[in-house]
């Protein structure tokens, strides 16, 4: 029986995306091109940062014009912010404005790495999922940390690959697989991707998708790499589910000889 990408569509808090490439909507050159390489990523699931967005006038220029919002599912995100207090006030914003009840939670501790303060991730987390929304915290690679999330209501857990925008792809496997080993929600690499292979190798992993922003938004050619990872995360996903052979430390031969006579 073929395997159809078709029939294994992502599942977040019970609704069904079609693609497991999440993208992002900041960096680009103009706001032509991002349309351009979202249309070209197959991405069904978009973030959008809450202070990106002018929430006084929505009658003005705003980048949700440049998003179809009919084919297009709005994922705000709280970027920038520093505090668990300052991440549940933009939350609320966006929601209040009509964005989403989901949120990607960034709760930042430190300006240089932007790794996440997951102290205050967890306590935000624990408050929005109380007040009804779909939390989606982007944290660090801690299998512990994965857990506690998952414990407070997280719909997934997004741990980081490497650090936001550097695009150094996957730093640590091990932890990846601990992570999916110890949570049952789906698992979204976050942050690091810089280049088609990255991609493919989260989801080789067993990742349930991979979210980026500066691997595409960042590149030469933004629309041209949109399309590499969208083939990347396919491809990925379609090696997982095949299987891969077992690593062995010598050879094997491709074209045995047993029962061929001499």
């Amino acid at each position: 029986m073929t395997y159809s990408l078709a029939e294994d569509p992502l599942i977040l808090a019970g609704k069904s995306f079609g693609s497991r490439l999440i993208v992002g909507t900041g960096k680009y050159s103009s706001m032509a091109v991002m349309r351009e390489a979202l249309q070209t990523s197959g991405a069904e699931l978009v973030t959008v940062a809450v202070r990106r967005v002018n929430l006084n006038d929505r009658s003005g220029e705003s980048i949700l014009n440049h998003i179809d919002t009919r084919r297009f599912t709005l994922l705000p995100n709280t970027a920038g912010c520093y505090s668990a207090e300052e991440a549940i006030r933009i939350a609320n914003l966006g929601r209040e404005a009509g964005l989403s009840n989901w949120v990607k939670l960034e709760v930042i501790g430190d300006e240089k790495t932007l790794f996440p303060d997951t102290e205050a991730l967890l306590t935000a987390t624990k408050i929005l999922v109380k007040d009804g929304f779909v939390v989606l915290p982007y944290t660090n690679d801690d299998p512990i940390m994965a857990r506690k999330l998952e414990d407070a209501g997280a719909a997934a857990v997004m741990p980081l690959g490497a650090p936001i925008g550097s695009g150094m792809g996957i730093q640590n496997s091990a932890n990846l697989r601990i992570i999916l080993e110890t949570v049952s929600v789906p698992v979204i690499v976050d942050a690091g991707v810089g280049t088609a292979s990255d991609a493919t190798i989260a989801m080789e992993l067993g990742c349930d998708a991979v979210l980026m922003n500066t691997g595409i938004a960042g590149a030469a050619d933004p629309v041209a790499m949109a399309e590499a990872m969208k083939l990347a995360v396919e491809s990925g996903r379609l090696a997982f589910k095949a299987g891969r052979i077992p690593r062995k430390l010598y050879a094997t031969a491709s074209s045995p000889l047993q029962g061929i006579p001499r």
